[in-house]
């Protein structure tokens, strides 16, 4: 039979024999001055046995046996337990000590606050420090600063030119992205099968139906993880990609709720998966709103890649030369026959017609809503 480990008690106060030994007197009707006379002991030192100030000691033990018929063995036993719940109950004090101030170093790199809302920790302090740990990959404070500090440092941590990015945020949601991913179980992944992954993905789009789930069944099916993680606050998130255990994980925050945003954000970090995980696993990806114009090769390279997967650059630079400026007469009608002749969603090609010539108060009956 297994043995099962089992977590050791400690009390809350611990119980002197003293407290034994007045119970017994009191139940035997002796008065301590009587009881002192017994056995030969000052009555200050009988007082102190009783209010725990003095500790029973063997021959003391062997005069309460004589006197009271109970084993002096038992008396013994009793004081060393008394002992040894003192010093744990010590050692305990001092590690909740410890956790408290580790927990008020955490709070300052993580925020506990978004964990807690999600269900992430409990009222245990000891608990909430090692699931800190676990979706971290670290074993200490010191390890904890340090990983955070170094990826503040990364170029997808600057801050954005029209939205308010935190640091700490973002790279606590990437920890917790990758934690999560970790426990996903999905098929062999092989770089050969880029084009029918990014066929099927394409007539789903087209279709719009239970997008999501189905975007999940089929990357799974091709040994690439998904997941869906909602975004945190001030982390204007859209796509992480990276290496999870012995297959690449594609993560979304669903931030925007519409179709063409989705379909972008899942070819994109797609491309990274296939051009750049797969050559270097140390790599990982995190596509942010708005970033700087100094945005590096590999973005452009994944920006590209879902672009192409979608239309290509030769047929998409001969709608927008014959579409420069919006016609609420005539654009549309072009967007929906180009969507339907390449056999893409028209939510794709209006929201990168938007977001190309930054028309982005542009309205039309075309739906991208994510179904």
């Amino acid at each position: 039979m297994k043995h099962m480990e089992t977590r050791e008690y400690i009390p809350f106060k611990a119980t002197h024999p003293g407290n034994i030994l007045k119970d017994e007197l009191d139940s035997r009707g002796i008065s301590q001055k009587e009881f002192a006379q017994d056995i030969g002991m000052q009555k200050t030192m009988l007082n102190e046995i009783i209010k725990g100030k003095r500790a029973i000691t063997p021959e003391i033990a062997l005069s309460l046996e004589k006197s009271l018929g109970i084993k002096a063995d038992s008396w013994v036993r009793h004081q060393a337990g008394y002992e040894l719940d003192c010093a744990r109950i010590k050692e305990r004090n001092i590690r909740k000590t410890q956790q408290i101030e580790i927990w008020g170093l955490i709070k300052k790199y993580v925020p506990v606050n978004i964990f807690n809302k999600r269900g992430l920790l409990t009222n245990s302090l000891a608990d909430n420090i090692s699931k800190i740990w676990e979706i971290y990959d670290v074993n200490s404070i010191d390890l904890l600063v340090e990983r955070v500090s170094v990826h503040k440092n990364k170029e997808y941590y600057k801050k954005s030119e029209k939205l308010k990015n935190d640091q700490i945020n973002i790279f606590a949601w990437s920890q917790l992205a990758q934690w999560q991913a970790k426990s996903e179980v999905t098929g062999t992944f092989d770089a050969k099968n880029k084009d029918a992954v990014i066929m099927e993905l394409k007539t789903l789009f087209y279709s719009n139906k239970n997008v999501v789930s189905k975007t999940k069944t089929i990357l799974n099916k091709y040994g690439i993880k998904f997941l869906v993680i909602e975004k945190f606050n001030q982390s204007p998130i859209d796509g992480y990609s990276f290496w999870s255990n012995d297959n690449p994980a594609i993560v979304v925050t669903m931030r925007k709720k519409q179709l063409d945003n989705f379909a972008f954000t899942v070819l994109h970090e797609l491309g990274h998966v296939f051009e750049h995980l797969q050559p270097d696993r140390a790599e990982e990806f995190i596509n942010i709103e708005y970033p700087n114009s100094d945005i590096d090769e590999k973005e452009k390279e994944a920006n590209r890649f879902a672009r192409q997967c979608f239309i290509d650059d030769t047929v998409w630079q001969r709608f927008l030369f014959e579409n420069p400026k919006f016609n609420y007469r005539t654009t549309e009608k072009q967007m929906i026959q180009l969507a339907f002749d390449l056999k893409i969603h028209p939510s794709i090609v209006f929201g990168r017609y938007c977001f190309e010539t930054k028309q982005f108060a542009v309205k039309t009956g075309i739906d991208r809503t994510i179904n």
